[in-house]
């Protein structure tokens, strides 16, 4: 069995019951407790689990918020593959919203390159990336700075984006599930994702396997209102069919290859 397929089964587990120990995993997947232990230690690392003695429980409540230094170490190769990616999507001279968060800033690290462009974003950290790329216009809407995320949110924020239309919203989350969509811990930066999203004709959400499957307090778009999803192989398969059945399309980043992989439903051939 290959790592990412039992770190995601390991994960599945720890989601369904609330805790595991490593005696009981080991002989779910028919390996050692070594290499369960080894696993759920590289789980822990991504803050998806917290370990205990002898095995692993669910880390925090729905309404827990990570800070941004804590969501900059996990995954960090899958959030530049699919920033890379979703940067395809966007042409010279198109205008564009990023959302807060990690992996729209590995989205942001690339779109420098482009000649023309018009980016609208709440987040500092955008901001600052495309500061000395001469050829992006960049609108910072107004609003209360959170700290935790480095971002402008609120009915400022919101009243900012009232008359703005672009392209596409390129919105991330702190998890994202077929039943309930895109979600985040905090009522104010809901609201002002829901604003971001509504300024946009299509909205496409970044998000890696750390995110799929899992379910925070407030929703900001449901899986009815997303165009694209842009993802990394780990994520759960059966719930990224039950995303696409929303009519999400779905893409795959690759880190380990550098490019884009084909995404296959479960049960469906190649």
């Amino acid at each position: 069995m290959l790592m990412a397929e039992r770190r995601r089964l390991i994960l599945e587990h720890v989601r369904r019951r609330g805790v595991v120990s490593l005696r009981d995993m080991a002989s779910v997947l028919g390996t050692s407790e070594i290499t369960v232990r080894r696993d759920l230690s590289a789980l822990a690392d991504e803050g998806l689990v917290n370990r205990t003695h002898g095995g692993a429980v669910l880390p925090h409540g729905l309404a827990h918020e990570p800070t941004y230094r804590e969501k900059a170490t996990q995954a960090a190769a899958e959030k530049a593959a699919i920033g890379k990616l979703a940067a395809h999507l966007i042409q010279a001279g198109d205008s564009v919203i990023l959302g807060a968060g990690t992996t729209t800033l590995a989205l942001a690290r690339e779109l420098r390159r482009l000649p023309e462009l018009t980016v609208v974003t709440n987040s500092l950290l955008v901001a600052d990336a495309l500061l000395d790329a001469s050829g992006i216009e960049v609108l910072l809407t107004g609003g209360t700075l959170r700290r935790s995320i480095h971002a402008l949110v609120g009915p400022p924020a919101e009243h900012s984006l009232r008359g703005l239309r672009a392209n596409q919203a390129f919105l991330s989350g702190n998890g994202l599930t077929a039943q309930r969509g895109l979600s985040t811990p905090n009522l104010m930066v809901a609201a002002t994702d829901r604003a971001l999203a509504a300024a946009a004709r299509e909205v496409v959400v970044l998000a890696d396997h750390t995110k799929i499957g899992r379910d925070t307090m407030c929703q900001t778009v449901p899986c009815s209102s997303m165009h694209m999803l842009v993802t990394d192989p780990a994520s759960d398969p059966e719930e990224l069919r039950a995303i696409g059945d929303y009519g999400v399309e779905i893409r795959i980043a690759s880190p380990e290859q550098g490019r884009e992989e084909e995404w296959v439903e479960p049960g469906v051939a190649g």
